[in-house]
């Protein structure tokens, strides 16, 4: 039987984009300890902005954060692997049910966090894969994460979903300089109006992240 979680307690704010569970495969333990750190950003990514979730990831998971990323194609992978690669760990949050793998290249990766890391689903195996699921996905990675960082991103990026709700719940949104360097982007300039914060050297990073309680409650 795959075990169940549940998120809480939550606030008011928090509680508004919850999934009412969350399905979990992989040996890390719950609650999960903080920080917990989402990277995000292209699925068709440069060589730069892979380069740069590499060294954003093994910066952190130096630090003991963990990354929490989607498991799409190109920053997700880079983050998810490059703390593997750095002897950290990391927790996949999928837009599929646990027993599916989105993209289907990734589903040694995928079979690999499960059996060392953390797989979570809010999708009950058997649910359709729809497009909307990867916005409920970006928003439950939100959640679950104490900061968010955007390491690459275009302005019809389905990563700009986690960090508008990276701020509206409040938590830290970082914004890797190299996007916000870029004049044909303009979404992540108008997140800087409400709160997020450019990215320019990674010890900055640090002070944001509260080693919070973790929001996840095991229930078998």
């Amino acid at each position: 039987m795959t075990p169940e979680i549940l998120l809480g307690p939550l606030n008011d704010v928090e509680q508004k984009y919850a999934p009412a569970r969350l399905f979990v495969a992989g040996p890390m333990e719950i609650p999960l300890p903080s920080p917990r750190v989402s990277l995000v950003g292209s699925r068709k990514a440069s060589r730069r902005g892979l380069e740069a979730a590499r060294e954003i990831a093994r910066f952190l998971v130096r630090k003991d954060a963990i990354i929490v990323s989607g498991l799409a194609e190109g920053i997700d992978t880079a983050a998810h692997t490059s703390a593997l690669n750095n002897a950290g760990r990391t927790v996949a949050v999928i837009a599929t049910p646990l027993d599916r793998s989105y993209p289907a290249g990734n589903a040694g990766l995928q079979d690999k966090i499960m059996r060392e890391h953390l797989v979570i689903s809010q999708f009950e195996i058997g649910d359709s894969v729809l497009k909307q699921n990867f916005i409920f996905r970006n928003r439950t990675m939100a959640l679950i994460s104490n900061a968010t960082i955007i390491v690459e991103a275009k302005d019809d990026s389905g990563s700009l979903h986690q960090g508008w709700e990276a701020l509206r719940l409040g938590r830290p949104l970082f914004i890797w300089r190299d996007v916000l360097d870029d004049p044909s982007v303009k979404v992540p300039q108008d997140m800087l109006k409400y709160g997020a914060i450019r990215l320019d050297e990674l010890e900055e990073i640090l002070p944001s992240l509260p080693q919070n309680e973790s929001l996840l409650e095991i229930v078998q």
